[in-house]
């Protein structure tokens, strides 16, 4: 067994820039590594010239075809081996006891010295790994001369009581013992340690081996020269024993290539499961995770170098990684630039693709040339849609014959096993990009920016959450197409980031940006708010048109007025988009946030998670509004309107409340519960013999509900009520906003005889276009026209046309918001139907109502024979 060191090369330091920078070596350590294989080749060399002037030559012209067989046995001996790595040590267990004991049988030293160095150095020449000669020669050189002079010593000490055969045996163990001994020194001076324990453990293994050699070698010699035909013998059993040692070694070769494999393979797969360092969602090219894979399969290869490519970078630019030898000058210089013209970097399909240097073509012999080497396996790293990176293995040391079919197979398991890895990676980089990146602008999303701005804020620095909505988003989508809005979106996001210059910027929600200003003032924030608004606000150049926008803006600090610091960043991005609200209804487009801001929304808030229980616990009221028909001045019915008695607010007005329910979704509730109301009222006067009606307002949400009709039809057939004395109320913009699903609904309701009206007529943008398409009995004037009759004309000639215009129609006209006598007999000149406001009463809880009924009105038999309520004055 001997300790020769194989690949001493310094390990590589990797390159992350194009062009790559040159790996570089530790001067100190390859200066005493220098001066200790110098000091072994003199002892070497010192020991052979003592031991040549010592011993005896005899020269016998009969055996003088010894010297090439012994070459040749210590050149088998070479190749025949096992090789471990220990540290940096490459050590070889060999065969070359058996030469040995046959040389100091047989052979005079100086021959037995000049095979020696003939087997081994041209072995190192061959395996190209002729960079530590020095050391190796003067191994090689104490491997035979001390053996020779204590075989010598020990023969003359014992002539009289050993046998003959004896000193060699001894000579031929000193051997390695003197291999072991010269490696553990030079792992000692390359920096590696071994304990006194695993030295002793490993030179009694070295005797050992070493001993079953040496037995081997002397008996294959006795029995060659006292048994006739024994060379046969000798023969057929180191046959035999070679095709054992190369079963074993192939064995030993499989075990080893799983455990690579299954190292490789584990070690990939922490690097596919491994989120990136940097940022939300960045992936950042780690070349250095794959250094242990790359020296990995250099040793189970046991080739000189091991060459990664990999495209880490998302813009695809290749990062070089080496284990073992350092590349050439002239491959580092030409790697970033000649990847895609490198005859051996030419990688159709996924196969491994194998070069050396006297069977290629001159293309391939200059880039070997170039890499400084004679042999090259090169495996692509695909993935499952482009080209990852290549592999290329150079030079196998430890044999001449160069890679195999095993090799070839482990190469390309092992590319696969990578390519997998990579693709990994860059899919869970992908995933993670776009769980916080907003995929329209790429910039951040909520959850990216809220990441990205509680760990500056876990940092301790001050900081101002500043919110920028862009305007007349919802206008342009609508007229225009959502691609059209999507462009407006993307093109606010890109003038914000140029402005910003690369402070944090994110897209929360539709034409909704946060930004994240480190380190400014409340006026700073202020100032860059107000220029972002005015940025966002230049106008948009869309194909043919250009539309105009508006930006508004709110910010909240994490350092307010008080002096307490606020460090969660979803309380900065709600105070921050309590401030735009602010701004929505102020004249300014900037609003910084403050403590009274988040009293008037917390109230807002409270109303609206509260609205269910007040509904259930009877704070929510329906009051009712008579309705008059004119000129009889009769009591056809009454308007139902909601009133919320807050145990804590008061009084609610309804322009508060019913907006946010509407908002939230809970108005199908409120509406429900109105018409449940309405309802059992009309039940009521039918059974005390009046028929009146009641009209109940509907919102866009009611209008935009298949089931909507199906419900009422159940709720009027459940009371027994007939559908005409329902009346709904509806708006133009109500009807307006989703006209297609809106529609359909009202023709269900007008077809099974509710009344509809058309609520707040005259103030639609497309009154007259659309009323005849619609399916209504009935329109009310605004109050705001019937108001400014006794003031303005143009009221007066508004009204008059709404009249004429409802007639010539042939619907019914109510007037909503008479307050004087005045305008009630000029609405009956104009022969308005049915009148309704504070001249007749105000909205009335149900049991005022009923005393209003009593106390102003008068029974009479109506033209039916039914009976009506009529005023008294």
């Amino acid at each position: 067994m001997v300790g020769r060191h194989r690949s001493l090369g310094a390990q590589p330091e990797l390159e992350h820039s194009r062009p790559p920078v040159r790996p570089e070596v530790d001067p100190a350590r390859r200066r005493t590594f220098a001066g200790f294989s110098f000091a072994v080749l003199l002892a070497g060399v010192l020991a052979s010239a003592l031991t040549s002037a010592w011993l005896p030559f005899h020269y016998r012209s009969d055996l003088l075809f010894l010297g090439p067989l012994l070459a040749m046995g210590f050149l088998l001996a070479e190749q025949l081996t096992i090789d471990v790595d220990v540290k940096r040590v490459g050590w070889t267990i060999s065969f070359t006891e058996i030469p040995l004991i046959l040389a100091l049988l047989t052979v005079p030293f100086e021959v037995a010295l000049a095979a020696n160095l003939l087997a081994g150095l041209g072995a190192q020449v061959g395996r190209r790994a002729a960079t530590h000669v020095a050391y190796n020669a003067g191994v090689m050189c104490l491997e035979i001369a001390v053996p020779f002079a204590v075989a010598h010593a020990v023969n003359q000490a014992l002539v009289t009581v050993a046998p003959v055969w004896f000193g060699p045996v001894v000579g031929t163990l000193t051997s390695s013992l003197i291999s072991c001994g010269f490696a553990l020194a030079a792992l000692h001076v390359l920096g590696g340690a071994m304990r006194v324990s695993a030295g002793a453990r490993l030179a009694v293994r070295t005797l050992a081996v070493g001993l079953l050699n040496t037995s081997v070698g002397l008996v294959s010699y006795e029995v060659a020269l006292t048994t006739p035909w024994g060379w046969l013998l000798v023969a057929l059993v180191a046959a035999a024993v070679i095709g054992l040692y190369r079963a074993y070694s192939d064995l030993m070769r499989e075990q080893r290539d799983l455990e690579t494999l299954s190292d490789v393979s584990l070690s990939v797969a922490r690097y596919g499961q491994r989120s990136p360092r940097q940022g939300p969602g960045e992936a950042v090219p780690e070349v250095g995770e794959w250094e242990p894979v790359a020296e990995r399969i250099r040793e189970q290869l046991n080739a000189t170098r091991v060459v990664l490519r990999l495209r880490l970078d998302p813009s695809g630019e290749v990062s070089t990684l080496v284990a073992g030898e350092d590349l050439p000058e002239a491959a580092w210089q030409a790697a970033p630039s000649a990847l895609r013209e490198d005859p051996l970097l030419q990688l159709p399909g996924s196969h491994v693709r194998s070069f050396r240097t006297l069977e290629a073509p001159e293309e391939v012999r200059r880039a070997l040339r170039q890499r400084g080497a004679y042999e090259a396996l090169v495996v692509p790293l695909r993935g499952a849609t482009q080209l990852l990176g290549a592999v290329e293995v150079h030079d196998r040391v430890s044999r001449w014959r160069g890679f195999g079919r095993a090799d070839v197979r482990l190469l390309h398991t092992l590319a696969s096993h990578l390519a997998t890895a990579m693709d990994n990676r860059r899919l869970l980089a992908r995933l993670r990009h776009d769980a916080y990146h907003d995929p329209l602008t790429g910039l951040l999303n909520r959850t990216g920016f809220r990441e990205m701005a509680a760990e500056e804020l876990r940092g301790g620095r001050t900081a101002v959450v500043l919110r920028v909505d862009l305007d007349v988003l919802t206008t342009v989508s609508e007229a225009l197409g959502y691609t059209w809005g999507d462009r407006m979106v993307v093109a606010a996001g890109q003038r914000m980031s140029e402005e910003l210059g690369g402070a944090p910027l994110a897209r929360l929600e539709a034409g909704s940006f946060a930004v994240l200003l480190l380190d400014h003032s409340e006026a700073q924030a202020h100032e860059v708010a107000q220029h972002l608004c005015e940025t966002i606000a230049r106008p948009y150049p869309l194909d043919r048109i250009v539309v105009e926008a508006a930006g508004v803006a709110g910010y909240a600090s994490s350092a307010p007025a008080d002096g307490e610091c606020e460090n969660d960043v979803d309380t900065l991005l709600q105070r921050a988009d309590v401030a735009v609200r602010a701004a929505r209804n102020s004249e300014h487009v900037v609003r910084g946030y403050a403590p009274a801001m988040g009293q008037v929304f917390l109230r807002r808030f409270q109303l609206v998670t509260q609205f269910r229980h007040a509904l259930d616990t009877g704070q929510v009221e329906v009051h009712y509004q008579p309705k008059v028909a004119l000129p009889e001045r009769s009591v056809v019915g009454a308007e139902a309107l909601v009133r919320w008695s807050h145990p804590e607010y008061g009084r609610l007005d309804p322009d508060e409340f019913v907006p946010l329910v509407e908002a939230t979704g809970l108005v199908d509730a409120l509406t429900s519960f109105v018409m449940e109301c309405a309802l059992v009222k009309i039940r009521q006067w039918l059974d005390a013999g009046l028929r009146m009606s009641v009209a109940v307002n509907l919102s866009v949400r009611n209008l935009a509900d298949e089931a909507f009709p199906d419900r009422v039809a159940e709720a009027l057939e459940r009371h027994d009520i007939p559908p005409e004395l329902l009346t709904f109320e509806l708006t133009e913009s109500s009807v307006m906003a989703d006209p297609e699903r809106s529609l359909p609904v009202l023709r269900r309701l007008h077809a099974m005889g509710v009344v509809l009206a058309v609520d707040d007529f005259g103030t639609g943008y497309s009154s007259l276009a659309y009323l005849r398409q619609l399916p209504v009995d009935e329109v009310k004037i605004d109050k705001s026209f019937v108001l400014g009759m006794g003031t303005d004309l143009g009221d007066m000639a508004v009204v008059r046309s709404i009249v004429e215009l409802g007639h010539s129609l042939h619907l019914a006209v109510v007037a909503e918001g008479v307050e004087d006598d005045a305008a009630r007999d000029q609405l009956v000149e104009m022969g308005c139907d049915v009148a309704q406001g504070y001249l007749i009463s105000r909205p009335l809880s149900e049991e005022r109502f009923e005393a209003w009924l009593k106390a102003r009105t008068k029974r009479g038999v109506g033209p039916r024979s039914e009976t009506v309520l009529t005023l008294l004055h």
